[in-house]
């Protein structure tokens, strides 16, 4: 005859249940961090993208600058920015992305000039890092084509970049 089962045995099936529920929130809240990271490093390079088309198109110099919120246009600059609406780390389209929780550190100087025929002028390395992931994704811009590498950074960026450590791993 079945009787149901123990007070017991509904208590370990209920902590076994939240045991599993805590490690798949776990999961998913790292998962959600490296998609926001994997993001943020793309509208990093996509931004050097559009400024260069920018330039060619208008026949004529122009600059941006970096900072957390990603390519802004320079303050007090003589160049003219490169873009009308530059695009946000934070437009990531996977939910908003909390400023606290993005890291960048790079080694641009303040501001990025492009030619009119969409050279780079100014080079540089950028490391982005996100809370909730130990994933550090990079970019690194050299001169004076602008080619741009995308890959993760093997060192601690606080301890200076290298663009050495920037590994191209062939996931972006």
């Amino acid at each position: 005859m079945d009787r149901g089962c123990s007070l017991a045995e509904l208590l370990v099936g209920v902590a076994i249940a939240a045991l599993l529920a805590g490690l798949a929130c776990q999961g998913g809240a790292e998962a959600v961090a490296r998609q926001r990271l994997e993001a943020s490093a793309r509208n990093l390079g996509q931004g050097i993208e559009t400024a260069r088309r920018e330039a060619i198109r208008r026949a004529q110099p122009c600059a941006l600058t970096l900072g957390l919120r990603g390519w802004q246009p320079p303050n007090g600059a003589e160049l003219a920015s490169c873009e009308a609406n530059p695009a946000s780390l934070q437009d990531v389209g996977v939910g908003s992305t909390d400023l606290a929780a993005l890291e960048l550190i790079h080694n641009f100087p303040a501001v990025v000039r492009f030619s009119s025929t969409g050279l780079v002028l100014d080079g540089g390395t950028a490391v982005v890092g996100m809370r909730g992931t130990a994933l550090r994704r990079c970019l690194v811009m050299a001169l004076p084509l602008g080619i741009v590498r995308v890959g993760r950074y093997q060192g601690n960026p606080s301890q200076g970049l290298n663009s050495s450590l920037c590994v191209v791993d062939g996931s972006l």
